[in-house]
């Protein structure tokens, strides 16, 4: 197929055996540094084959799986080897893998010598329709994306023959952010999840087309970015209480999310919602752990302020609003995930 470009702030590349290197339009670099993950080798390999065949030098790095990837110490780790390369201004930063390299590389790129070109390869869903889009980069702390900046890559490239390569686990982790953005914003979207066959080309399309569009709309997450939240709050306390996957901590938090939303504007489809991300194959129920845990991880949040804590909620299926919740509030999100 002809690829598909998305976005302005990115070029968002979206197609089937994506020819390697891609580098946007006169962005001719002298040397590219690859950051992926064990998991992503063969594809970083490929790629800085195919830099190397160009007459490009590329060098490859390999970091931690998963949010291991995202901390102070794999940084500096990364840092001090783009300082033996020699890496200039010049130059590039590539991360090759899933949301948390792509996370990785875009902090990285974005501080070393303040600021340097950005490409990311995304290999996993998850990564496809939501970390690689967008502009947020981040490392972990005490909660997740802590530390971090906004900063576009200049090219994102999502190759949907390796996404189809993907074990389902990982397809349906990507399923949960897909279908938040149709929830939030797309209702036709969420559509394609009840088709016995999920067209996956088109998932990617729509979803990677709503994220753009709200991040073009308030790229600073002043405003209107905040529903792109939508299920992120109570997820990622019971994320990191729990130890489960990002995919499973979102499907489960827009569960408790649905139900704050019922409790607030009277929401309809929370019912719907539970159904259709059960028949995903994706949790609607929390793993057994403290709730008083998980309130003091979601203290942590970055989405709350002075105002309290801000969570993103549905009046209905694509009419987001985020609002204010009392602790009350919360206790009837956690509850309908079963930590009463």
């Amino acid at each position: 197929m002809e690829p598909v470009l998305i976005g302005d702030a990115s070029e968002i590349l979206i197609g089937r055996g994506l020819p390697i290197p891609i580098l946007p339009a006169g962005q001719s670099r002298s040397r590219v540094a690859v950051l992926a993950q064990p998991g992503s080798l063969d594809v970083a390999r490929r790629f800085v084959g195919s830099l190397l065949a160009d007459g490009t030098q590329a060098d490859l790095y390999t970091v931690p799986d998963g949010d291991a990837a995202k901390t102070l110490e794999v940084a500096g780790e990364a840092y001090q080897w783009l300082a033996e390369l020699g890496i200039g201004r010049n130059d590039t930063i590539a991360g090759v893998g899933g949301g948390a390299v792509t996370d990785l590389a875009g902090f990285i790129a974005a501080t070393w010598l303040r600021g340097v070109e950005a490409v990311y390869l995304s290999t996993t869903l998850l990564g496809a329709v939501d970390a690689a889009i967008g502009g947020k980069t981040g490392l972990n702390l005490r909660g997740k994306n802590l530390v971090g900046v906004f900063r576009h890559p200049s090219r994102v490239i999502i190759d949907l023959d390796e996404l189809e390569r993907l074990p389902d686990h990982l397809l349906r982790e990507g399923y949960a952010e897909a279908i938040k953005a149709g929830f939030i914003a797309d209702a036709s979207l969420v559509e394609l999840f009840d088709a016995v066959h999920i067209d996956l080309e088109q998932v990617v399309v729509r979803a990677v087309r709503v994220k753009a569009d709200v991040v073009e709309s308030d790229f600073h997450e002043s405003g209107r970015r905040g529903i792109l939240n939508y299920g992120h709050t109570i997820g990622h306390g019971i994320e990191v209480a729990a130890g489960i996957s990002h995919g499973e901590a979102v499907s489960i938090g827009m569960i408790a999310a649905g139900a704050i939303s019922e409790h607030r504007f009277g929401f309809t489809g929370a019912a719907r919602q539970r159904g259709l991300l059960d028949s995903l194959g994706l949790p609607v129920w929390s793993p057994p752990v403290d709730p008083d845990e998980v309130r003091r991880l979601i203290g942590f949040d970055k989405k709350r302020d002075a105002g309290g804590l801000r969570m993103a909620l549905l009046e209905d299926f694509g009419r987001p609003r985020l609002e204010y919740v009392s602790n009350g509030e919360l206790s009837v999100g956690l509850a309908a995930v079963g930590l009463a």
